[in-house]
């Protein structure tokens, strides 16, 4: 038997637009919708025939290639398969009501418009925990133990199949509608929509058959997390009762400040201070790393306000790509409080043309310093 044409079906003309197809549409599925016409094929078959037009005339693609080839073009390119409307899936043809009608969560009788969520799985409740980290565990990353006081469920607690909703984790009502009929569906009130209640609680469990219990939790925290961030530990939270799964375990990072080395997204900052003398003469320092310190060559001459740069003494990416640098911000420390025989030297020598500023386009200024800090 011949196809009927999809717009004859839907009783529309071809230059229809979207709202309009959807008008149609809807109008056929609440006259012919099984629900309204029980044991009625007739009924049946032209719900189904009004749901492959709209599953084809409401695709832009789908559509123009109807509009041009006719059923030849779409054979095989609808959700309901190629071979006719008859064998067609009545669980696919009730999803598109999530779009005709602005939701899936109602339906006539007890066919319904969409499917039913059934039980649902109740989750534990998340925690969240703080943890403080000096710069060497962050740098290096470590595993802690965390201590935690979460819920579990009670020794000896037994669960039972809900009594209201019979273990389906919903209750369904009926209420008169210009529609008609409409059956909607809720989470049981008794259960929460687990299916399940308590059966037997134990002496000090609450009413959902749990207790708060410390938990010591293993946790492996990655080299190069930031303070502030958050890493989610999956289930490790509170428990659930009954077959339900645990919450998370949400755990903050606060970075502990480090005495000598400043931190900067995966770079560390560092002040050095030099005297005179080291800095006119040259001379050998160590800078603080991580894992231990670093000897560094001051060559003579260095100026303060200078920026010596450690390659990959920083932070790692906490995403493992490479790591950042130490940058070691050189400081002159001016003396204060001179001697006479300190005072004396320091006039001889400020007459000496060497001690006069002379600054060369290599001696960079501040801006050109902090340029160079970003970079």
């Amino acid at each position: 038997m011949a196809k009927r044409d999809f717009y004859e079906i839907l009783g529309i003309s071809k230059n229809a637009d979207a709202s309009e197809i959807k008008k149609a549409y809807r109008k056929l599925a609440i006259k012919y919708h099984p629900d309204k016409n029980p044991d009625d094929p007739k009924a049946e078959e032209q719900f189904k025939e009004a749901a492959e037009a709209y599953e084809i005339l409401s695709n832009p693609e789908k559509k123009q290639r109807y509009d041009q080839f006719g059923h030849s073009g779409v054979d095989g390119q609808g959700g309901f398969g190629g071979g006719g409307h008859g064998g067609m899936d009545m669980d696919d043809i009730f999803s598109q009501f999530g779009d005709i009608f602005g939701g899936g969560g109602g339906g006539f009788g007890g066919g319904g418009f969409g499917r039913s969520q059934g039980r649902r799985t109740v989750k534990g409740t998340n925690l969240r925990v703080r943890l403080n980290l000096t710069l060497e565990e962050i740098v290096n990353g470590v595993e802690k133990k965390i201590k935690v006081n979460k819920l579990v469920q009670a020794e000896g607690v037994e669960y039972k199949t809900c009594s209201t909703c019979k273990g389906s984790g919903q209750v369904t009502r009926i209420v008169n509608s210009f529609l008609g009929q409409m059956q909607t569906a809720a989470a049981c009130p008794t259960c929460n929509g687990s299916g399940q209640q308590i059966g037997k609680k134990p002496a000090g469990a609450d009413q959902n058959g749990m207790v708060r219990k410390e938990v010591v939790i293993p946790i492996e925290i990655p080299a190069g997390v930031e303070d502030g961030m958050q890493l989610n530990v999956r289930g490790k939270g509170n428990d659930a009762p009954g077959n339900g799964v645990a919450g998370d375990l949400l755990v903050v990072i606060s970075e502990v400040e480090h005495e000598s080395l400043k931190r900067e997204g995966q770079n560390l900052h560092y002040d050095l201070y030099l005297n005179i003398a080291d800095a006119a003469l040259g001379t050998s320092v160590e800078i603080p790393a991580i894992g231990g310190n670093v000897k560094f060559k001051i060559t003579s001459g260095t100026q303060s306000g200078k920026t010596l740069r450690l390659k990959g003494k920083g932070v790692p990416s906490v995403n493992g790509y490479g790591k950042g640098d130490i940058l070691v911000h050189v400081n002159i420390w001016t003396p204060q409080n001179l001697t006479k025989e300190e005072k004396k030297a320091l006039e001889i020598l400020k007459k000496s043309e060497n001690f006069a500023p002379n600054p060369t386009s290599k001696d960079k200024g501040f801006f050109d310093r902090v340029k160079d800090v970003f970079s």
